[in-house]
């Protein structure tokens, strides 16, 4: 009974309490007294809200003065004391903030003292922030936003400071006194909240979501069980066979030493039920079981994974009655074909069944890259069908991600003006931008196109884009940076950004703290090449540049610090124009990339659009609707080695694509690698050795240095990308001539 009374008080000090909160103040009244003529008791520590609210607003008070007057151990003492711990170190607005609160202190006197401040409490002050900046403050570091302010302590003079000029505007301070002041009324409007009403939203309205949440989960749950089970119930099928067979062929060893002879009919017998259901009447019929070796070579052939088996080509289709529809269809059947015709070539095997894949969809210019009329596939980007576009977009990105592709897309300039126009109008459907980005950022692998890319503006596109880096999906982060940096590889690209060397400068040095590291090669490339202009290197050293750059030397790892290391020793270069630059916009027409294909797995993700009851979709689509005669052939591709590689300890000087820069090391593509071999041919990768020698060739032309340094290496370079280990390789392109560092 004594236990239903304590609860009892409880629940109607809450009651109590939301009636006071609310200010219902006759219910409240009617409340309390027929709690006391029934003798209910009520929960002393509910109410005083009144109380709550007096004290928060002196505590309030007190944090503003402190803040006005510039006293900074009486706000932080008061900070820690009434500002929960929870808060403080796990509120992302709360850290933010108190970031700025350190430097509105720090620089406090320099803002507001009257003459020249006291350079003793100058001094206390910068070291009391630099303190914060090692300890609580770290956790910061790599957000971009406050990336800059890390080396305000060893700034001599930071109201001069380019990078810091925002700092002492007028508006600054009553920016930040506003942030808070709001921070402080939410926080203690929040801390006065009726338990009521919080027990309410916790677990009132989250239960539906968590239901649904738990529903799905079960679902998912239960189909992984069946899967297991049907694995666990075929082992054990194996198993039970291994052991039968196991005990035959003891009992046959043991009869060959009573000399009784083995008959080919009972190993072909043996032979069956180890092998597969599938192989069993082929080897049935097929297998001359009296030849010594037979058994064995049977039994490893039953081993070998299916991927590296003949695989089939896929059937021929009638282009012209698929461009028909593409043109003149619904929008749904459009987007369905679009994608099964990028699904076939996502999905297809890497070897001879892609490339026919590939090859049939350029000798029937799929996308009517050599039709010059008004309607053509091509036009599809620009429909008024966010599906379509989308789906259209994939298509290209897809076709890019492989040399022959590029090559064909590139044969018609409105491609790449048409894809232009779409990155830049394209804000209602995140993934087709993505996709145009990528294919756009592929693109940039031909010398050609990078010239047109560089003509059209698109540097100062992207760096508009970068600008607010967080706001940007992982994709379009990585494939816009590689894209900056390729198109700065070139003289043309460098003279583009020179126009606007202060914002290019100040974006990247952003970047360089990005919580995404993927991009940090890309940033760091971009970084080195502008740098090689004077005017750019002038620009960087006057905000602060090496100041920024060495803050992260002591927080990368040894690869980022080494490719630093060049970024500052390039900045520091005395030089006045790499004369190898002026050159490098010559000999457009030569092939000036090397096979790289790339079929990232981000070209199928999240499809738009799914088949309803009975509709076709896919490969089904297009084998029942679109069939055609059966001219597929196998025309198997020598691809060349890659004839350079990239030690990861400079910065990047050829143009890339996230994809296969991610693997950095080739591998073949007709062999699986075990995880182990993987690793060891990761390993030698990474430590390859930078060449130490002066090596000058024109694009697709080696010198003599480089002749040798790549016929030494085709006994350690390997061919195309190995479906087990990787889906990439490093796309290298050579900039005209190349210097490297012989201690590097």
């Amino acid at each position: 009974m004594g236990d239903i009374l304590a609860h009892e008080s409880e629940l109607l000090g809450l009651v109590k309490e939301y009636l006071d909160f609310a200010e219902f103040e006759d219910t409240l009244k009617t409340f309390s007294k027929e709690c006391k003529v029934k003798g209910k008791p009520l929960c002393k520590t509910a109410g005083g809200s009144l109380k709550k609210d007096s004290k928060s607003l002196i505590i309030q008070k007190d944090l503003v003065a402190a803040f006005d007057s510039g006293d900074q151990k009486v706000f932080f003492d008061l900070w820690e004391e009434h500002i929960p711990s929870s808060i403080r170190d796990g509120d992302s607005l709360a850290q933010k903030l108190e970031f700025y609160l350190h430097i509105h202190f720090a620089i406090y006197l320099l803002k507001y003292s009257v003459g020249k401040p006291d350079k003793q409490e100058l001094d206390e002050r910068i070291s009391y922030f630099k303190t914060y900046l090692e300890t609580k403050g770290a956790a910061l570091s790599q957000t971009t936003e406050f990336l800059p302010f890390y080396a305000l302590p060893f700034v001599p003079n930071p109201m001069v400071h380019p990078s810091f000029k925002e700092l002492f505007q007028g508006s600054w301070t009553p920016e930040l006194k506003l942030k808070l002041e709001k921070f402080l009324a939410l926080l203690f409007k929040a801390s006065n909240t009726p338990r009521l009403l919080t027990i309410y939203k916790e677990n009132g309205q989250n239960n539906k979501e968590m239901l649904q949440q738990l529903h799905q989960q079960l679902m998912e749950a239960e189909r992984r069980s069946m899967t297991y089970l049907k694995r666990y119930n075929k082992i054990q099928a194996d198993y039970h066979n291994l052991i039968g067979v196991t005990a035959e062929l003891v009992d046959s060893l043991e009869a060959t030493v009573s000399g009784k002879m083995i008959t080919p009919e009972y190993l072909q017998s043996v032979c069956v039920r180890l092998f597969s259901n599938q192989m069993r009447q082929s080897l049935a019929h097929s297998m001359d079981f009296t030849r010594p070796g037979t058994a064995s070579t049977m039994l490893r052939a039953s081993l070998v994974p299916e991927k590296l088996k003949d695989v089939p080509l896929l059937p021929s289709l009638d282009y012209e009655k698929l461009k028909k529809d593409l043109i003149w269809g619904s929008d749904r059947l459009k987007a369905f074909l679009l994608q099964a015709l990028r699904w076939r070539l996502t999905t297809s095997h890497p070897g001879e069944q892609r490339e026919t894949v590939l090859q049939a969809y350029i000798s029937n210019d799929l996308l009517d890259c050599h039709n010059h009329n008004q309607r053509s596939v091509l036009q599809l980007l620009h429909s008024k069908s966010e599906a379509v576009r989308q789906y259209m977009a994939r298509l290209l990105n897809a076709l890019a991600s492989l040399s022959e592709g590029r090559l064909y897309l590139a044969q018609n300039t409105n491609v790449l003006r048409m894809l232009e126009g779409r990155l830049k109008e394209e804000d209602k459907d995140v993934i087709t931008r993505e996709n145009v980005l990528g294919a756009l950022q592929k693109f940039s692998l031909r010398r050609p196109l990078q010239t047109a890319m560089i003509r059209d503006g698109l540097i100062f596109w992207l760096i508009d884009l970068l600008k607010d880096p967080d706001c940007l999906s992982d994709y379009t982060l990585e494939y816009s940076v590689a894209l900056l940096m390729n198109l700065c590889l070139r003289s043309a690209g460098k003279n583009m950004c020179a126009k606007v060397s202060g914002l290019v400068l100040k974006v990247l040095s952003d970047l360089l703290g990005h919580e995404n590291h993927e991009i940090q090669p890309y940033v760091n490339g971009a970084l080195y090449s502008i740098l090689s202009i004077p005017s750019i290197r002038e620009e960087a050293r006057a905000m602060g540049m090496e100041d920024i750059l060495r803050c992260f030397i002591k927080e990368g790892n040894a690869e980022m610090i080494r490719q630093i290391e060049f970024i500052i020793k390039q900045l520091n270069s005395e030089d006045l124009l790499d004369g190898i630059l002026e050159s490098d916009d010559e000999d457009e027409d030569e092939d000036d990339e090397e096979d790289h294909d790339i079929m990232e797995a981000d070209l199928d993700k999240d499809e738009l659009i799914q088949p309803q009851l009975g509709e076709l979709s896919g490969e089904k689509l297009l084998t029942t609707e679109y069939l055609g005669i059966m001219t597929n052939t196998g025309k198997a591709r020598q691809k060349g080695l890659t004839s350079v590689q990239w030690s990861g300890n400079e910065p990047l000087r050829r143009p890339v694509t996230p994809g296969g820069h991610r693997t950095g090391c080739p591998v073949q593509g007709d062999h699986l690698i075990s995880a182990h071999n993987a690793q060891q041919v990761r390993n030698s990768c990474l430590q390859a050795q930078p060449v130490t020698q002066l090596t000058t060739y024109k694009e697709g032309k080696p010198g003599i240095a480089e002749r040798g340094a790549s016929s030494s290496r085709k006994n350690t370079a390997v061919g195309r990308d190995s479906p087990g280990l990787v889906r990439s390789r490093i796309q290298v392109k050579q900039q005209q001539e190349l210097r490297v560092d012989a201690h590097s």
